[in-house]
């Protein structure tokens, strides 16, 4: 498994990102519309790492990882299958690729297709 994505939703995301420069020389750079104006950097090892604010009032803070999946509906429909509850449907980002979000045990699961 590759993590291609992790998504950090927080309120103070200019903290979040301070913290994380700070501790793991992380180098963010400026909101990005396609990606809920979350401030990306590059992950180690390929990916990246996104820090934005609620989108919503009712969007809860959470630490969302988007692993990679060769095709992201065949891979849906095996979460769904396996009991999951699809959250967000494939939808294309352009210039990013194409993402998905299931819930499953309490826990939000991301999808990524490059």
């Amino acid at each position: 498994m590759q993590v291609q994505y992790l998504e950090i939703v927080t309120p103070d995301v200019e903290a979040t990102c301070a913290s994380l420069q700070s501790l793991h020389g992380a180098t963010f750079g400026p909101p990005e519309p396609l990606l809920g104006n979350g401030r990306t950097a590059t992950l180690q090892g390929g990916g990246m790492i996104g820090v934005r604010a609620p989108m919503r009032a009712s969007e809860e803070p959470v630490v969302r990882p988007y692993l990679l999946v060769d095709d992201v509906a065949r891979a849906v429909a095996t979460a769904e299958a396996g009991g999951a509850q699809i959250a967000m449907e494939p939808t294309e980002l352009p210039g990013f690729g194409t993402f998905a979000i299931y819930l499953q045990g309490g826990i939000q699961h991301g999808l990524w297709q490059l």
